[in-house]
């Protein structure tokens, strides 16, 4: 076990890279929010629904699960429950931070996994999904 004394210290290290990140990020967003409109549709009107009604981009991987069946809803709650509890299941160690640790490979694969399925339906949805919600391709 390290003793306190071979630890680098956070402040003002780490939180000056973090505060500089941060601000190169505000600086990013308002550079393109000034440049790229935002994808906003016309106001709702109950006359004229469009077919299909999409949700946000953000959110139609949801949709995407749902529309196959209602009770595929579970599956991205067991899965926030999971990630939820993570980090009181994941065994404490006083070793420094690593990224990709051994012990945790599986782990890292099952969260790249689920990324990569959240972007594969985030991507159907948004560009192979017609009028009705069926597949066009």
């Amino acid at each position: 076990m390290k003793k306190k004394n071979e630890y680098i210290k956070s402040d003002p290290y780490f939180f000056r890279m973090i505060i500089v990140s941060a601000l190169l990020v505000i600086i990013a967003v308002i550079v393109l929010g000034l440049f790229i409109d935002a994808p906003l549709k016309a106001p709702a009107d109950s006359s004229n629904v469009p077919n299909p009604s999409k949700a946000a981009w953000f959110l139609l991987w949801f949709q995407e699960i749902v529309s196959y069946s209602s009770y595929f809803i579970y599956g991205p709650v067991i899965l926030f429950i999971v990630y939820l509890f993570l980090p009181y299941l994941a065994p404490s160690t006083d070793e420094k931070a690593v990224w990709f640790r051994k012990e945790y490979r599986l782990l890292d694969i099952f969260t790249l996994l689920v990324f990569l399925g959240i972007v594969f339906l985030t991507v159907i949805a948004y560009f192979f999904r017609g009028e009705f919600w069926r597949l066009t391709i």
